[in-house]
């Protein structure tokens, strides 16, 4: 890692479709080998199957509510103390907690096997959006990590 400068944070460009850097943010997360246009189509298609699911608005707004049920606000660190390792929590930032909610999304939708990319993301983004499934799980399971060791919050750096 360089200590020489932060490193500047790139602006996003927006979705040809709905004009969101969000959903670009989510087409690059599903992306595999630089196939973009193959990204493209399993989100779009899963926003289509999420619109008639929930039966709502726009899907970028549906996106938004999943999100804020998916994106966790602390996490553990392994910090070394004198010999011993100890999980240290702490805050993340925004930016951080968007990208965790994205590659759990993701990952949550690969790991449904059976079914086509586009319906298990569809699917996750309804089960995030109504706060069940795997992925609010997950977040659950780092908050709750957080929660047993808040004893060593002192040794955050």
């Amino acid at each position: 890692m360089s200590r020489r400068r932060r490193a500047e944070k790139r602006v996003r460009p927006s979705d040809p479709r709905y004009n969101s850097p969000l959903v670009t943010h989510l087409i690059s997360t599903i992306m595999r080998e630089g196939k973009k246009t193959v990204a493209q189509r399993i989100v779009y298609s899963a926003f289509e199957k999420v619109s008639e699911k929930l039966e709502k608005g726009d899907p970028v707004d549906l996106l938004l509510g999943a999100l804020e049920n998916v994106r966790p606000k602390l996490e553990v660190k392994s910090r070394r103390v004198g010999g011993a390792t100890y999980q240290v929590p702490v805050e993340i930032s925004f930016e951080r907690q968007q990208s965790l909610a994205f590659r759990w999304l993701v990952d949550a939708a690969l790991g449904r096997k059976g079914t086509p990319m586009r319906e298990a993301l569809a699917a996750e983004i309804v089960d995030a959006y109504n706060n069940t499934g795997t992925v609010v799980k997950k977040r659950e399971d780092v908050h709750r990590m957080a929660q047993a060791n808040r004893a060593f919050a002192h040794l955050r750096w």
